[in-house]
């Protein structure tokens, strides 16, 4: 009886640890990959448009490579780096048209691809509102307080479905036609 219960808590413990080490967060890339990313919002040419985490600027967006180890664009063989930045100018005009459409504030976007976090190469795409205040509306996403980064009010969630639905039409919209 002792056996049976030490194999159904080392079970446990297995699945739990599996759980942990699948998390799609610890391999965005590999998860979107997999198609595992729920952030996903379309396959472009050289990555993949996801939605960002985080919302307290509504429409955040985020380019990630589609290679797995890339970290910076010049790792990028060179053929493949203006794919590269012309997913990120579409999904930068996406999320432009999309906020749009959704808030009559909305201000502008701007492009950044920045890598001091994150070890692969991706690109930030963060919509400007009026709304913003005055103090931090001219200066760069980064200057926002720490709690707009953990705030539970702009995790990512099904409130954001109409944004992620508006951003992936107009990346459809712009894809080449044949």
């Amino acid at each position: 009886m002792e056996s049976v219960r030490n194999e159904e808590l080392a079970l446990i413990t297995c699945r739990y640890v599996r759980a942990m080490t699948d998390d799609w967060r610890t391999d965005r890339i590999g998860a979107a990959l997999r198609g595992e990313n729920p952030t996903v919002l379309r396959r472009l040419e050289a990555g993949f448009a996801v939605i960002g985490d985080v919302q307290f600027l509504p429409g955040y967006s985020v380019l990630l490579v589609d290679e797995p180890g890339v970290q910076r664009l010049s790792d990028l063989p060179r053929a493949k780096r203006p794919s590269f930045l012309s997913d990120m100018d579409k999904l930068g005009e996406a999320v432009e048209r999309a906020c749009w459409r959704l808030d009559p504030d909305f201000r502008r976007v701007n492009l950044e691809i920045l890598g001091n976090t994150d070890r692969f190469l991706h690109a930030h795409v963060w919509p400007r509102f009026e709304w913003e205040s005055a103090e931090l509306v001219g200066k760069p996403v980064w200057l926002y307080p720490p709690d707009r980064w953990t705030d539970e009010r702009f995790r990512l969630g099904p409130q954001h479905d109409l944004l992620r639905d508006a951003i992936g039409s107009e990346l459809d919209r712009l894809r080449p036609t044949a």
